[in-house]
């Protein structure tokens, strides 16, 4: 069994807007992330909620591997994933719960990179980031995350 660790925390109060570096954030199931856009979006919009925007992952060794294979360097927050993990395997979290700290999550796809993610950053890092580009989670359990918080898949 593993075990990994929230290295960071990112959130963008609005679509193409930087994503900001934060201490703390709340988890609401069935909205997402206090002060993220997604969060916003869905307590207005209930219509359109959309689980895989409640909230987004990516291992820090993907930034790095990218970084040491292509020459291609992005900060963690430019990959506009809220959650930046150390040592999680995230593409076995499809379909699987698992705890961040006091928050279970549930993994629903991959996170693949986009055009947007291309258009924000530069065109290459689509490309480097294909299947391994992070996981979509929906929130399970309400509460607190933080950085150094532990994760690890619930056994069931």
């Amino acid at each position: 069994m593993w075990q990994g660790e929230i290295v960071s925390i990112y959130i963008a109060s609005e679509a193409s807007q930087p994503t900001q570096v934060i201490d703390e954030v709340q988890a609401v199931p069935g909205i997402g992330l206090k002060g993220d856009r997604f969060h916003t979006l869905h307590s207005k919009n209930p219509g359109k909620h959309d689980p895989a925007r409640e909230v987004t992952l990516i291992e820090i060794e993907a930034i790095e591997a990218i970084k040491r294979e292509t020459g291609i360097t992005i900060e963690p927050g430019e990959a506009r994933r809220n959650l930046i993990t150390r040592n999680v395997p995230l593409n076995h979290l499809v379909g699987k719960e698992f705890r961040v700290g006091e928050v279970t999550l549930r993994g629903i796809r991959l996170c693949e990179p986009c055009n947007h993610l291309a258009q924000l950053t530069q065109p290459e890092v689509q490309p480097a980031l294909v299947h391994r580009g992070g996981l979509r989670a929906t929130i399970v359990t309400e509460g607190m995350i933080h950085p150094g918080d532990i994760v690890q898949e619930i056994e069931t």
